[in-house]
């Protein structure tokens, strides 16, 4: 997998809108002592099943793909000009 530019804030900010999305699909709120694993986790599970998110095979799925495809996913969102996008 190639590595994004900026990828940990890409993953930071997909964690943010991820949770604001989940939520709109009536998921409750993530709570204060969820761990970002669990989070990303959960985010990447839901869109996976949402058909946002192309699935990883069983045996890639680990928290950096995960992350790398939450990464992937909130860059397509972003307007071409977004400073994380340069």
């Amino acid at each position: 997998m190639k590595k994004l530019k900026n990828e940990a804030q890409l993953a930071k900010l997909a964690v943010t809108i991820g949770e604001k999305y989940a939520k709109n699909r009536g998921y409750k709120q993530f709570s204060a002592t969820d761990s970002a694993t669990q989070k990303i986790e959960s985010l990447y599970r839901l869109l996976v099943l949402d058909k946002l998110v192309t699935p990883l095979p069983v045996d890639q799925e680990n928290q950096m793909n995960m992350k790398h495809k939450l990464s992937i996913w909130i860059s397509k969102q972003l307007p071409d000009d977004h400073p994380l996008l340069k």
